[in-house]
């Protein structure tokens, strides 16, 4: 798998969900994230509710379902025994107890087409931090309901449930907790819906397919919570490689009414040729940096989420470095809508969505030295969708239509409208750089062949890719950086000459609100 880093330098069956009012964190034994202390917020953000799923999470059946095969937690390895002995499309119900696999680091269950595999109350798959992984292989439609998976140690951007990314899994119900690596993996047609993704590793999920691309994934009702116990980003600095859900290459995804909170890094991150994407009634809180990032990928609609008290670490500690670059909590990177890729809709569209007390707001941004062969493309090897062959991204032909725009991502065709933003510095505990909305690019500079030298990138984002603010609400002091990253304006700059953004929206300066 190659992992690429966000480029903030300016260098080169229906579910049933149980939902319940957010006041705090309490589902998450041992967080290291403080409880805010600010007073409770008085926007629309505080009326919307989230998936309260690992604090009280759902029973699965008491007895053993007609016709099911009963799995003893006192017998080593029963699961996978019975697994193996017993046809396709077979129904397993694990009984109340902690169950084991061979001692084995390779022993796993490698389910067949159709398995069920359901958990009694109290029902949990313990690796005892021997076992890689607890659920592989290839087999379609497993459904897995009701059960823990705990402790077991997957190695980096490795995966501990459906670690081989089948397709048509369906994982309900569950909690996967306190694994290394990913706490679970994504293939086509997945519905990941009300577990509990908590304290794992690396990601809670991750949606990677080493083999061609996933289409039609759904994740939903879950609780997402203080994944990257590693903290892989200070491991091995710019590998882009943790949050709470990180998403590759997926065609077609919805992701809605989760609960995505103090994971260490970002909250969800969509990276590398992603499309057709729904983010809406998510609550993204607390989590170290972005609440959102969506990195060269296209299409996709983000709307109706409450995001709050985001940013907050990583955003502080650039500023502190003294890096101007405007860190955001909606960091849209080298992405934007493209008609000729199929999708629900051909922009990127942000409405309806509440910003409070974040370190900063919407970025978009894009580096005009990352491009399609360019050695400053971390996304290495991969190119748009709109050039399937690599090379053909060098000169002359790229110096030239159509190569010179689809052989970079680019950011636009955005659209930011009807979205309220809320910043009281004093809950933040900031005084500089967590007040602003930007959009920007570099100067370019690299390769020496690159046909993006200069402040083309720039010009194209700022005033000729179709990105607009509109009818927007603001309270708090906000700056809007423009161009690049030394050009800073206040409300009535943004909104006049030549820039013009933010027509029919409202601005209250003071603080809070």
């Amino acid at each position: 798998m190659v992992f690429n880093r966000r480029h903030w330098a300016l260098t080169a069956a229906p579910l049933a969900l149980a939902l319940l009012a957010a006041t705090g964190c309490d589902s998450m034994p041992g967080a290291r994230a403080a409880e805010p202390t600010a007073a409770p917020s008085t926007s629309d953000s505080a009326a919307r509710s989230v998936a309260r799923v690992c604090a009280k999470p759902a029973a699965g059946p008491a007895k053993a379902p007609a016709g099911a095969v009963t799995v003893d937690p006192a017998k080593v390895g029963d699961l996978a025994a019975k697994t193996k002995s017993n046809p396709p499309n077979t129904t397993f119900w694990l009984r109340p107890g902690t169950h084991r696999l061979d001692p084995d680091r390779y022993a796993q269950v490698i389910p067949k087409q159709g398995n069920r595999y359901l958990g009694a109350p109290g029902a949990v798959l313990d690796g005892r931090k021997k076992n890689q992984y607890a659920f592989g292989g290839t087999a379609r439609d497993v459904t897995i309901r009701y059960l823990t998976v705990q402790r077991f140690v997957a190695p980096h951007d490795e995966g501990v449930v459906n670690h081989d990314s089948a397709d048509g899994w369906v994982i309900e119900h569950a909690t996967i907790q306190n694994n290394s690596g990913a706490g679970l993996m994504a293939g086509a047609h997945q519905r990941v819906r009300a577990n509990c993704l908590r304290e794992n590793g690396q990601y809670g999920l991750n949606a990677y397919k080493p083999t061609g691309r996933i289409s039609d994934l759904v994740v939903e009702g879950n609780e997402i919570v203080g994944n990257n116990t590693g903290d892989w980003e200070r491991r091995r600095e710019g590998c882009g490689c943790t949050g709470g859900v990180k998403f590759w290459a997926v065609n077609g995804a919805d992701v809605r009414g989760n609960w995505v909170h103090d994971n260490r890094g970002t909250g969800l991150w969509a990276d590398t040729n992603n499309n057709d994407f729904r983010f809406e009634d998510n609550v993204l809180e607390a989590n170290d940096g972005a609440a959102l990032i969506y990195e060269t990928s296209y299409n996709a609609v983000i709307r109706n989420n409450t995001i709050r008290r985001n940013n907050w670490v990583e955003g502080r500690r650039q500023a502190d470095r003294g890096d101007t670059f405007p860190f955001a909590t909606v960091y849209v990177s080298e992405s934007g809508g493209e008609p000729r890729i199929r999708a629900r809709t051909d922009k990127i569209e942000i409405y309806g969505n509440v910003l409070e007390n974040n370190w900063s707001g919407i970025t978009l941004w894009e580096n005009a030295d990352r491009f399609c062969n360019s050695p400053a493309n971390t996304s290495s090897g991969d190119c748009t969708l709109l050039v399937k062959k690599t090379a053909r991204c060098a000169r002359p032909a790229i110096a030239e239509a159509p190569l010179y725009a689809d052989c970079r991502w680019k950011t636009q065709r955005v659209d930011i409208h009807n979205n309220r933003f809320v910043l009281d510095k004093s809950v933040v505990d900031c005084t500089v750089k967590c007040d602003r909305m930007a959009v920007l690019a570099n100067y370019g500079t690299y390769p020496d062949w690159s046909p993006y030298k200069g402040e083309r990138v720039a010009e194209a984002i700022t005033g000729k890719q179709h990105n607009r603010w509109h009818d927007n609400v603001y309270i708090g002091p906000w700056e809007f950086v423009v161009h690049d990253a030394s050009r800073t304006l206040d409300p009535g700059q943004w909104q006049g000459a030549p820039y013009q953004q933010d027509a029919g929206s409202t601005f209250r300066a003071r603080d809070g609100g």
